[in-house]
């Protein structure tokens, strides 16, 4: 084949190829809608059976695709709640929490507008740490305190404007679960800064801590970095009323009474 020939045979393929492109969508099979033509009502039902089959994907594209072909009536609001609810169990965070918003604006006054505030509650708590835990015993260095506080004050808004809600109780159970997680962050952030040396750091976050989470079990734990750290830093009356305040508040605990032949660290 001479450079000419060769030349020749390029440019024609590059032709075909681009002929192909252009026409190849009509080489494809159409792909039907399986929804076209469904009611408001036949698009709810399938999607509310997917949600309660397990199969949120398919829930929620039917959720989607209702809200957008009938944005008005009882099954688009429906919609949005249980739209909510599939993309949470699918792992979204961030579109759960957005319909839940959304839901909240536009319906300040619906029945179940209370849901919305509970699920966006449940959005951001960590249901794999486990509600009924001894919350000490988990790894704090990756808990995230932005969520935390997110999903508290969903709960806090919930159980304040509407107390008796069906959903208050469990509210406020999350809510004193997460108060002492969010002490317990506190306490993890100061022993971080007292196994470093930075003692006077340890004892303000330890007293941060205190402050801003009365009255949990993270208090306990809380008072033992403040009493080791003024120990480190010579400061044997802030130490001595620290202890004093563990002593009276938490007679039984480890800080306290000790276990022998185990250091006190082991503790941490």
């Amino acid at each position: 084949m001479t450079m000419s020939q060769w030349l020749k045979w390029q440019v024609w393929l590059v032709a075909a190829l681009m002929a192909l492109a252009v026409t190849g969508c009509g080489l494809l099979p159409d792909v039907k809608d399986e929804t076209s033509g469904w009611s408001a009502e036949q698009l709810y039902r399938n999607a509310h059976e997917a949600m309660l089959d397990g199969n949120y994907n398919r829930a929620i594209k039917l959720f989607e695709t209702l809200e957008a072909r009938y944005p008005y009536g009882r099954y688009a609001q429906q919609a949005i709640l249980e739209g909510a609810f599939s993309n949470w169990r699918q792992g979204e965070q961030v579109a759960a929490t957005a319909a839940c918003d959304r839901f909240i604006r536009t319906y300040p006054n619906h029945p179940n507008v209370d849901y919305a505030y509970y699920l966006k509650g449940l959005v951001y708590f960590r249901e794999d740490q486990g509600l009924f835990g001894y919350v000490y015993e988990l790894d704090l260095a990756e808990r995230d305190p932005k969520s935390m506080r997110e999903s508290f004050a969903a709960f806090k808004e919930l159980a304040q404007k509407y107390p008796e809600s069906r959903y208050t109780e469990d509210a406020q159970t999350r809510m004193r679960y997460l108060t002492n997680a969010l002490g317990m962050f506190e306490v993890h952030v100061a022993r971080h800064y007292y196994a470093r040396g930075a003692y006077v750091a340890a004892a303000n976050r330890a007293q941060a801590s205190l402050l801003s989470h009365p009255q949990t079990p993270s208090n306990e734990h809380a008072l033992d970095v403040m009493e080791r750290s003024y120990q480190k830093l010579g400061l044997t009356q802030l130490a001595q009323d620290a202890h004093q305040i563990l002593v009276k508040t938490f007679p039984e605990s480890v800080y306290v009474a000790g276990v022998p032949d185990k250091p006190w660290w082991k503790f941490w």
